[in-house]
C-alpha cells in the first residue's frame, strides 16, 4: 500500500510541475484595438465679462426741475424717445421774444431793399439791417438750442434701467435719469496670455456658457484683439460678439470662454493605451508575429477620452489597449476573443490500484 500512495504522490507533483510550466509558457491575454483617427483642436480657456452692444447712461444738463418721465422700469425705448422733460418756461418766452424779433427784422430788410430798389436807402442801411436780421435769426436758433436741452432722447433703441427719479424732482447738473442698453448682441471681454497670441485672430470662433444657463453653449466670433498687452498681467483682452436675439444675456454676466484653433484631423488612441515613463511616453504595438514591440510616441491634445498621436504611429496599426501591465518588449501574447482563449489543461489519469 505504501508504495502505492508514494507512486500516486509523485504523479501529482509531475502533473503540477507540467501544469506550471505550461502557465509559463501561456502568452498573456491583452486586448488590442487598431490606431483611427480624430479631430482635434488647440483650445484656450478662459473667463469674460459681458458687455452691453451700446449703453449709455443719460443725466441732466442743468440744474432744473423734472416735469415728464417718459419711460417705464426696463422697458423698451426706441431711438429719438423722449425719455424726460425738464422745466423750459422761461426758455419758452425767450424763443418768442427772439421770434418776433427775428420776424420783425426780417420785415424792416425786406422794406430797405425794396427802398434800395427805388434809389431810397443806401447800402450802407440795408446791410446794417441784414446784419441785424441775422443776428436775430441766431438768438432764436439760440433760444430753441437751449428748450433742446432739456429735452432728453434716448440716442438709439434698448432697454432702459429701473427709474430712480419722479417727475417734480428738482436735478442737478450731471444728475443720471436713466441707462440706455442695447442688448441686441453682446460684446464678451476677455483676457488672454500673451503666449497664446498667435493662436487668435479676427473672426475666429468662440463658445461661452453663463452659470444662469448649465450646459447651454451661447456662440459667437471675435470682432477685436486689443493692440496693447497689459505689462501688468502680460495679458491681451479680446472682445468677441455675441448674438442675443432672446435678450437672455445681461450685461455684467460672467461667462467662461473656450477659444478653438488648429483644427486638424489626426492619428488618435485611446488615453489608457499610452504608458509613461518620466517624461516619455509609449505604446504597445501588436506586430504580426504575435509579439508587441514598445514604440516611443510623442502626443498632442486629448479629447474625450482619446490622445493625439503626433508622432509613432499610423492609422491602422494595431495597439495593445488593456493588458500592458504584464507586457515587455518583444513579449508574445494572445489576443483576447473566443478565438484566442487559452486551451483548458487536461487532467492527470486517475492511477489505478493494483
Amino acid at each position: 500500500m505504501r508504495p502505492l500512495i508514494l507512486s500516486l504522490s509523485c504523479l501529482a507533483v509531475v502533473a503540477c510541475g507540467g501544469a506550471k510550466e505550461q502557465a509559463a509558457r501561456t502568452p498573456p491575454v491583452v486586448t488590442a484595438a487598431a490606431v483611427g483617427t480624430a479631430r482635434f483642436v488647440d483650445r484656450i480657456d478662459a473667463v469674460g465679462t459681458a458687455r452691453a452692444r451700446e449703453q449709455v447712461t443719460l443725466a441732466a444738463p442743468m440744474t432744473e426741475r423734472i416735469v415728464r418721465i417718459n419711460f417705464q422700469d426696463g422697458g423698451l425705448v426706441r431711438a429719438g424717445q423722449v425719455i424726460a422733460v425738464l422745466a423750459q418756461g422761461q426758455q419758452t418766452a425767450a424763443l418768442a421774444s427772439a421770434q418776433a424779433r427775428a420776424q420783425e427784422a426780417g420785415q424792416q430788410l425786406a422794406r430797405l431793399e425794396e427802398l434800395k430798389r427805388r434809389g431810397f436807402a443806401t447800402n450802407a442801411l440795408v446791410d446794417t439791417q441784414t446784419a441785424s436780421a441775422a443776428s436775430a435769426r441766431a438768438l432764436a436758433a439760440e433760444a430753441r438750442a437751449t428748450i433742446g436741452d432739456r429735452v432728453i432722447r434716448a440716442p438709439f433703441t434698448g432697454f432702459a434701467s429701473l427709474r430712480m427719479i419722479s417727475a417734480g424732482a428738482v436735478v442737478t447738473a450731471g444728475t443720471e435719469i436713466a441707462t440706455i442698453s442695447d442688448i441686441s448682441q453682446i460684446k464678451l471681454d476677455f483676457p488672454v496670455p500673451e503666449t497664446m497670441l498667435s493662436a487668435l485672430a479676427v473672426g475666429q470662433p468662440i463658445t461661452a456658457r453663463a452659470a444662469a444657463f448649465p450646459g447651454e453653449p451661447f456662440r459667437g466670433t471675435i470682432a477685436t484683439v486689443d493692440p496693447v498687452i497689459d505689462s501688468t498681467t502680460r495679458a491681451v483682452m479680446v472682445r468677441a460678439i455675441l448674438p442675443n436675439p432672446r435678450q437672455r444675456l445681461k450685461p455684467g454676466m460672467l461667462m467662461t470662454v473656450a477659444v478653438e484653433s488648429r483644427p486638424r484631423t489626426a492619428p488618435a488612441v485611446p488615453e489608457l493605451a499610452v504608458v509613461g515613463e518620466g517624461d516619455a511616453r509609449f505604446v504597445y504595438r501588436v506586430e504580426r508575429d504575435g509579439t508587441v514591440k514598445r514604440v516611443p510616441v510623442r502626443i498632442g491634445a486629448r479629447e474625450a477620452g482619446r490622445v493625439e498621436v503626433i508622432e509613432g504611429l499610423a492609422p491602422g496599426q494595431k495597439i495593445v489597449v488593456e493588458g500592458m501591465v504584464k507586457l515587455s518588449d518583444g513579449m508574445k501574447v494572445r489576443l483576447a476573443g473566443p478565438a484566442n482563449a487559452a486551451p483548458a489543461a487536461r487532467a492527470p489519469a486517475p492511477a489505478v490500484a493494483r
